[in-house]
C-alpha cells in the first residue's frame, strides 16, 4: 500500500462522469482519500489517536505547531474504481477492541462510497496500543494530600 504520510508521489484517480453530465474527469489525489479516511477514524469513539508510536510523536509536535496531519497512521491504496485502507490505531481503555475496530472500519467504508464515491476493496484496522487515561491527565491542580 502507498503511505501518502511518508511523502510517497500521489497517485491520481480518475473517476468516470455519470450519465447526463458535462464531459471531463475527475482527479482524487491519494492524499485527499487518506485525509478522508483519517477524519473518518477520529470521528469513532473509542478511538484515542492513529499511528504508530513514532508517528504519534511526531504528530503530537505537528499539533503544538497547530499543523495536524489528518492522515497521520492511513496508508491508501487506489485504483480506478476501488480503495483500499490501512489503519493504525490507539484505543481508549477500557473498550472492546473488536467493537471500536469494526466501527472504525464502517466509518471509513461509509466515507469512501460516500465522498470519495468509490468502491472499498478492504479496510484493515490495526490496534497497536491502549490508552489509559491516567488520574492527573487533563487535571492542573493537584488535590492536597493533608488538610
Amino acid at each position: 500500500m502507498a503511505n501518502v504520510t511518508g511523502g510517497t508521489q500521489p497517485k491520481a484517480q480518475v473517476v468516470a462522469p455519470q450519465l447526463g453530465t458535462a464531459a471531463g474527469k475527475t482527479t482524487i489525489e491519494d492524499a485527499v482519500v487518506a485525509k478522508i479516511a483519517g477524519i473518518a477514524a477520529r470521528e469513532v469513539s473509542g478511538v484515542h489517536a492513529l499511528g504508530g508510536g513514532a508517528a504519534r510523536m511526531v504528530g503530537a509536535i505537528r499539533d503544538a505547531l497547530n499543523t495536524t496531519d489528518l492522515s497521520q497512521g492511513i496508508s491508501v491504496e487506489v485504483g480506478e474504481t476501488q480503495v483500499a485502507v490501512d489503519v493504525t490505531i490507539v484505543a481508549e481503555y477500557p473498550v472492546s477492541l473488536q467493537k471500536v475496530a469494526d466501527e472504525v472500519r464502517v466509518a471509513i467504508h461509509r466515507a469512501m462510497v460516500e465522498l470519495v464515491g468509490m468502491e472499498v476493496a478492504e479496510v484493515n484496522v490495526t490496534v497497536n496500543d491502549v490508552h489509559i487515561p491516567s488520574e492527573d491527565e487533563g487535571d492542573d491542580t493537584q488535590e492536597a494530600r493533608v488538610q
